[in-house]
């Protein structure tokens, strides 16, 4: 990796982790003005709960991304434990691929839902539902992006537990 691209990706690290933790913190304070409207006023944001309910989608997506960008997402290596060596960097390669086509092809279909609501004139929160919803294939599309290099790359957590002995 160049010099240059070290600490770019460093810094969109960094974004993409704060942007992660405004949009919680802005969660929680959204829903706690809302409890405390409704219990000690009777009253409430009618455009808050679906704007929450928009901003957790933001969330599990960027979170999504986070763990793929970590290499903490939830894998498909049951196999990986019982192999050793070649056989299960094989594994590893095989399963980031297939996460990555999946991925892609949730981008895929994301964009088809993106673009049924772009003509319409749906809105959540006074905001126009294809905006909120363009994180779906743009999400998935950067986490296929990223499973795919993560692909080809040595993996970043290899100290996964070994379940059967190596083999001579």
């Amino acid at each position: 990796m160049s010099r240059l691209a070290r600490p770019l990706l460093r810094w969109l690290d960094r974004l993409e982790t704060g942007l992660i933790a405004v949009l919680v913190l802005a969660m929680v304070l959204l829903a706690g003005a809302q409890i405390l409207l409704r219990n000690l006023f009777d009253t409430g944001l009618d455009w808050a709960d679906p704007l929450l309910r928009a901003m957790v989608l933001w969330a599990a997506m960027l979170g999504a991304l986070a763990a793929v960008r970590d290499d903490k997402h939830i894998g498909l290596d049951v196999l990986a434990h019982f192999v050793h060596g070649r056989i299960r960097r094989l594994i590893h390669f095989v399963t980031l691929l297939f996460s990555a086509g999946v991925s892609g092809l949730m981008a895929w279909h994301g964009y088809g839902l993106v673009m049924l609501d772009y003509g319409g004139n749906g809105r959540i929160a006074g905001i126009p539902s294809w905006l909120i919803e363009i994180i779906i294939p743009v999400g998935f599309g950067l986490i296929a992006l990223r499973l795919l290099v993560h692909a080809f790359l040595p993996a970043r957590n290899e100290a996964m537990p070994v379940l059967a002995p190596e083999l001579p």
